[in-house]
């Protein structure tokens, strides 16, 4: 048996758009994201042997982010962020997934961001 590996496909802040906020007033509309997305899949890399059929499709991926994110509507990006993870490991073969949300809305500050890890129940 082999051990797990440590491989992983990172994407950095992805553009994504989304209601989120505490007041009424901040999620009435729609506002900028950064996205950044680490997965660690159910193939290592040694083991896809060149077959784009074993791999996760990223840009599918990037795909799925925005849409989901687009339709929602959270007061926290902490709930965003870990919603955004646990939908991506159900619709796509990864066993681990960091995300990291940022958001620009601090005058003295270049952002905040959330950071969750989640893993794939053992079935």
């Amino acid at each position: 048996m082999k051990a797990e590996s440590d491989d992983r496909i990172h994407i950095e802040q992805l553009k994504i758009v989304a209601r989120v906020g505490v007041s009424k007033r901040e999620r009435a509309r729609s506002q900028r994201l950064a996205l950044s997305i680490t997965i660690w899949t159910r193939f290592q890399v040694d083991d896809l042997d060149d077959d784009v059929t074993k791999a996760v499709d990223y840009s599918e991926l990037c795909q799925e982010a925005k849409k989901f994110a687009q339709g929602r509507v959270d007061k926290l990006i902490e709930t965003l962020a870990d919603a955004i993870a646990e939908h991506l490991l159900c619709k796509f073969a990864i066993r681990k997934i960091t995300v990291e949300l940022r958001k620009f809305v601090l005058k003295r500050a270049a952002y905040v961001s959330v950071t969750v890890t989640r893993r794939a129940s053992v079935t």
